[in-house]
């Protein structure tokens, strides 16, 4: 094929189309960079009929993209249809031939990773994955080289920009969690069905990706603890603002002497700290390690501008590869069976939004339920509730003490005759967590 290198395209959506419009627009520029000539060959996509352009223009179009990924002209394929399958099953395929693979797909990577990754290595492949989380920010890369020679105690991130957009909007214009999930749609933020990003899966999978590379462990995404954005409230924003907090969808992966603590959930975290200030469908990590201390990236997290970006470099990267004769980079010493801490046993800060009657002796009740499982108060709130005059809410913060814990008062609550109803849970972090 001689200084041509032949690229197989897997879908063109969004994405897709951006990714082939930057190989064509800028195609002598790519070559002089890279050493070759970068020329797309063949494409696969759901409606053949619909891109007829592309055929007129010499690209192959089918609808089979495992014929595309084992095409004998093709010499490395570009994964971008998203979903399980028959995307895992296409790179498969495309490595077991020695092609190498870029891909954008987080629930790929999260879920058969360190599959493909081996077999890469077996096949003397290449599998490339920058867009898979953070769009723009460039931090898969960051932590496989930049961050080497650090020992990483812990990766903080917002990943999902659809839930930082309703968050944001909840926030700052006191939106409801309906109002905003409508506004997203609107805007095209978010799906018709949500439930991936609102329930907290999409950065699940991500925080998988970024775990596994952080700590050299193999993580999957049920190695997470996840919890959505579903119960918060726009008086929730303004109680926090009040405690001197915001409320932003945090995925948090740290080393506690227990093993890994995986987490997405809502989050309070302190309004001085750095992801507080991260608004919209911008998407943030913040990596803390030995010795360069901290180090946070701050970038679009989605659309076709910010992962096309990323996936362009990934492309440019294996082709300078390829052409200087380079052998592939693989990633080493993966701990197959890493110990995960679990959640019942690390200490945390809670704050609790109670619907209470409003009747004398209800704080007693309260304060001797936590006092049963000796979790300590660190304050409380009473305002009326917004829509039933009977009741009102109690705002309640602890003090650090065990997930487990505060399960046992609330569950402790449910069973009483006290009449106390949660509203929501959110943990707290401000530096005061204790493991």
């Amino acid at each position: 094929m001689g200084d041509v290198l032949g690229i197989g395209l897997l879908g063109l959506g969004v994405v897709g189309s951006g990714v082939l419009k930057a190989l064509q627009c800028n195609a002598e520029s790519y070559e002089a960079r890279c050493g070759r000539r970068l020329e797309v060959r063949a494409a696969a996509v759901r409606n053949v009929a619909a891109r007829a352009d592309l055929a007129a223009a010499g690209v192959a179009i089918g609808e089979d993209p495992r014929a595309v990924a084992t095409r004998s002209d093709i010499d490395l394929i570009v994964e971008l249809m998203g979903g399980e399958e028959p995307a895992t099953a296409c790179i498969e395929a495309a490595l077991s031939a020695g092609k190498p693979v870029v891909t954008a797909n987080k629930e790929v990577m999260a879920k058969n990773g360190p599959m493909l990754l081996g077999l890469a290595e077996q096949c003397g492949a290449e599998l490339r994955y920058e867009a898979s989380v953070g769009g723009g920010i460039p931090i898969i890369g960051v932590l496989q080289r930049d961050l080497q020679a650090n020992d990483v105690s812990s990766v903080r991130a917002i990943i999902n920009g659809t839930t930082n957009y309703m968050i944001t909007a909840m926030s700052r214009d006191g939106k409801s969690y309906e109002d905003a999930l409508t506004e997203a749609q609107r805007l095209g933020y978010a799906e018709a069905d949500p439930t991936s990003d609102v329930d907290g899966i999409d950065a699940a999978y991500k925080l998988a990706i970024l775990a596994s590379l952080a700590f050299h462990s193999q993580v999957g995404p049920e190695d997470v603890y996840r919890d959505g954005i579903r119960l918060l409230t726009a008086r929730d924003f303004v109680h926090a603002r009040d405690l001197g907090y915001a409320i932003r969808m945090l995925a948090t992966a740290r080393q506690t002497p227990s093993g890994l603590d995986l987490r997405v959930h809502p989050t309070l975290v302190s309004t001085d700290d750095p992801m507080a200030g991260v608004e919209g469908v911008l998407n943030a990590v913040a990596v803390s390690g030995d010795p360069i201390g901290s180090v946070v990236l701050e970038g679009p997290g989605a659309g076709a501008g910010a992962t096309s970006s990323a996936v362009v470099a990934d492309i440019l990267e294996v082709a300078g590869r390829l052409a200087s004769g380079q052998s592939p980079r693989h990633s080493r010493h993966i701990d197959q069976s890493p110990r995960f801490a679990a959640l019942a046993d690390i200490h945390v800060r809670t704050y609790l939004r109670l619907e209470v009657p409003d009747r004398a002796g209800v704080l007693a009740e309260l304060g001797a339920a936590f006092a049963a499982e000796g979790v300590s108060i660190a304050s409380v709130l009473q305002t009326p509730h917004p829509e039933r005059t009977q009741l009102a809410d109690l705002i309640v913060t602890t003090h650090a003490c065990s997930d487990g814990a505060v399960d046992r008062v609330l569950e402790g609550l449910a069973q009483s005759d006290s009449e106390i109803e949660l509203g929501v849970r959110l943990r707290i972090e401000d530096g005061c967590d204790d493991d």
